[in-house]
C-alpha cells in the first residue's frame, strides 16, 4: 500500500537565483517539473522540447516570476539544429551555467523488430545529444570559471527491464558519458553527474503504461511504499546543480525510493 506524504516544499538555493539553465525535454513530465522548480528559485530558464502544445501553454503558465520561462522548439538528433539552438541562447541572454540533460524516449520495442535505422535513432534520441548538448556549453561554462550539467540515465539498466534493450543501452552509457565528461572537464570546474530515476509517476506513464497491477508490484519492490513524483526528481536536480553540492562530481545520484525489482 502506498504511503500518503505531504506536498513537497522545495528548499531554497540562493546561488541558483538568476543562473542561465538550459532543460531539454522541458515540456512535460519530469522535464516540467525541473523548470518549475528552477523557475520558482528565480533562475532564467530556456527549454527545450518539440511538444509544442504542452511547451507553451506551460512557458504562458507564468506570470509573477522572476523571470518567465522560454520555450525554444528544438530537435535535438538534429545536431545542426542543436547546435544553432545553443549559439542563439548564448547571444540571447549569456553562457549557460546550469545544463539538465534530461530528453529521452523510452519506446518499447522487441529484439527481433530493430533494424539498423532503429537503432540509429533510438541512440539519437537518448545518447547522442547528451554529448552534444554539453560540447556546445563547455566552453561558455570554462569561460566562467566552472558550470554544472546533469545527465539523466535511468534504474531499467539496472532491473533489466523487458522490451527495452536499446533504450537501457543508451541509460547504461550516460553514466560511462559523465565520468569522461566530469575526468575531461573537472580542471575547468566544470562538474558532471548523472540523475538517476526509478518509476516516476508522470503523466505519460500513467496514460501509457499503467495498471493497479503494475501499481502494487512496484510498489512491493520499492524499499519506500510511494511512487516517485517528478517533483522529487527535481528536488535532487536543485541540489546537486547548488552550491551546497560543489564538491559532488563524476557520480551517479538514484531517486528510486530503493527499487531493486523482485519485490522482495
Amino acid at each position: 500500500m502506498a504511503v500518503s506524504r505531504k506536498p513537497l516544499v522545495y528548499a531554497t538555493y540562493p546561488d541558483l537565483k538568476d543562473k542561465r539553465v538550459v532543460i531539454t525535454g522541458g515540456g512535460t513530465g519530469i522535464g516540467a517539473a525541473i523548470v518549475d522548480a528552477y523557475v520558482r528559485q528565480g533562475a532564467q530558464v530556456v527549454f527545450l522540447d518539440i511538444a509544442d502544445e504542452a511547451s507553451q501553454a506551460l512557458a504562458a503558465s507564468y506570470t509573477d516570476v522572476p523571470h518567465v520561462p522560454r520555450y525554444v522548439r528544438c530537435d535535438l538528433t538534429d545536431l545542426e539544429a542543436l547546435a544553432q539552438t545553443f549559439s542563439t541562447i548564448e547571444k540571447d541572454i549569456g553562457p549557460v551555467e546550469i545544463l539538465i540533460n534530461n530528453a529521452a524516449n523510452d519506446h518499447r520495442h522487441a529484439v527481433a523488430d530493430v533494424t539498423p535505422a532503429y537503432w540509429d535513432d533510438s541512440l539519437a534520441v537518448n545518447l547522442r545529444h547528451q554529448f552534444f548538448c554539453a560540447q556546445a556549453v563547455a566552453p561558455g561554462m570554462k569561460a566562467a570559471g566552472g558550470g554544472v550539467i546533469l545527465n539523466f540515465g535511468s534504474i531499467s539498466w539496472y532491473l533489466a527491464l523487458p522490451q527495452l534493450t536499446l533504450y537501457m543501452t543508451a541509460k547504461a552509457a550516460i553514466e560511462g558519458l559523465t565520468r569522461g565528461l566530469a575526468r575531461d572537464l573537472g580542471g575547468d570546474g566544470i562538474r558532471v553527474n548523472t540523475v538517476i530515476p526509478g518509476s516516476i509517476k508522470t503523466p505519460k506513464q500513467m496514460a501509457m503504461w499503467y495498471s493497479p497491477e503494475g501499481e502494487a508490484e512496484i510498489l512491493a519492490s520499492q524499499l519506500l511504499h510511494e511512487r516517485i513524483e517528478p517533483e522529487d526528481v527535481a528536488a535532487l536536480t536543485l541540489f546537486l546543480s547548488s552550491d551546497n553540492a560543489a564538491r559532488c562530481t563524476g557520480r551517479d545520484y538514484f531517486v528510486d525510493a530503493g527499487w531493486y525489482g523482485d519485490g522482495k
